[in-house]
C-alpha cells in the first residue's frame, strides 16, 4: 500500500507541478467563464501529461544507476562477471538489439532492465539474484530483461503513462468546469473555487484509474517478456525454474520509480489492480501453456 500511494502521490505531484508552470506562465488559461478553449486545452494536457513521463524516460538509465547504486562492468574482473557480460552479448544478438550496459548492484534478488532506446540500453543484476540461482535461471532472467528491451517496454510503457495523463488533466479540467458554471453557476469572469477544487479532487479519482490502467499494461507486457526469454532460450523450462526460485524469495525492493522495471513484485487484494507484475503462479502456467 505504501508503493501505491507514493506512486499516486508522484505523479499528481508532477501534474500539479508543471500546471502551475504553465499557468504561470499564461498557457494554462485554456478555461474561462465563456468557456473551454478545446484546442487549447488539449495541448496544454498533452504538454502536461507527456512530460514528467518523457524525462523520467530519458533520464531512467543515469537514475538507475546512481539509486541502486548499480556498477557497469567496464572490464569483467571475474569468471562470473565474464559470463554475465557474454551471455548478455549472446542474447542480445538473438534478440537484434545491440549490446545494453551490464551492471551489478548489492541487494536482495531481483535484476530490470532500463533505457529511452533499444541501442543503448542497461540490463543489471543484483548480487542477491546471482547468490540465489543456477546459471541457467539466471540466463533465462537475463533472458527476460533482454526482451523487455528488444520489446521496446520501457518507450511503450511511457507513451501509455502519457496518454492516460492526458486525458486525466483534460476531464478534470471539463469535469472542473461543469461543476463550477452549471451546479454551482459561478458567474465570475476566472473559474472560481468551485472549479479548482473539482478538478484537484478529480486528478486524484481519475489518477488512480489511470494508474490501475497504466499497471494492467505493465502486467501483460510481463507475460510478452517471459514469453520472449523462452523463445530467446529455445525453451520455457528455464524461466519456469527462475519463476520458482523467486517465488520462494523475498523480492529486493527498487526505488519506486523503478518498480515497474523490476523481474518480480506482486499485491493482494485491492493492491493487485495497482501491481506491475502478475502473480507467479500466474506467469509459470502462461509459460507452461507455450509447450
Amino acid at each position: 500500500m505504501k508503493r501505491i500511494v507514493l506512486f499516486l502521490a508522484t505523479n499528481l505531484a508532477v501534474v500539479l507541478v508543471l500546471t502551475l508552470v504553465l499557468n504561470l506562465l499564461g498557457v494554462g488559461r485554456t478555461v474561462t467563464a465563456e468557456g473551454i478553449n478545446v484546442g487549447a486545452l488539449a495541448v496544454f494536457s498533452l504538454v502536461v501529461g507527456f512530460t514528467g513521463s518523457i524525462i523520467s524516460l530519458l533520464l531512467s538509465k543515469p537514475m538507475a544507476k546512481w539509486s541502486t547504486g548499480a556498477r557497469v562492468i567496464e572490464q569483467p574482473t571475474s569468471s562470473s562477471e565474464l559470463w554475465l557480460v557474454e551471455t548478455v552479448r549472446r542474447l542480445a544478438e538473438r534478440a537484434g538489439i545491440r549490446m545494453p550496459e551490464v551492471a551489478v548492484y548489492e541487494g536482495e534478488p531481483n535484476a530490470f532492465a532500463t533505457g529511452a532506446f533499444k541501442n543503448s540500453a542497461l540490463v543489471a543484476v543484483s548480487t542477491g539474484l546471482l547468490q540465489s540461482m543456477d546459471r541457467d535461471e539466471v540466463e533465462a532472467v537475463l533472458g527476460h530483461e533482454v526482451a523487455h528491451i528488444a520489446n521496446g517496454d520501457m518507450v511503450t510503457l511511457t507513451l501509455i503513462q502519457g496518454v492516460v495523463n492526458t486525458f486525466v488533466v483534460f476531464l478534470a479540467r471539463v469535469v472542473g468546469f461543469f461543476v463550477d458554471k452549471v451546479l454551482l453557476r459561478s458567474g465570475d469572469d476566472r473559474p472560481g473555487i468551485g472549479y479548482m477544487v473539482t478538478v484537484f479532487v478529480c486528478e486524484i479519482v481519475f489518477g488512480i484509474v489511470a494508474s490501475i490502467i497504466v499497471a494492467w499494461f505493465s502486467r501483460q507486457r510481463e507475460f510478452r517478456a517471459d514469453a520472449g526469454s523462452a523463445k530467446l532460450l529455445g525453451s520455457p523450462v528455464p524461466m519456469q525454474h527462475a519463476l520458482a526460485r523467486l517465488g520462494g524469495l523475498a523480492p529486493g525492493a527498487l526505488p519506486q520509480s523503478m518498480s515497474a522495471s523490476g523481474i518480480s513484485g506482486s499485491g493482494g487484494g485491492w493492491g493487485a489492480l495497482f501491481s506491475t507484475h502478475p502473480p507467479m503462479e500466474q506467469r509459470i502456467a502462461a509459460l507452461q501453456a507455450l509447450r
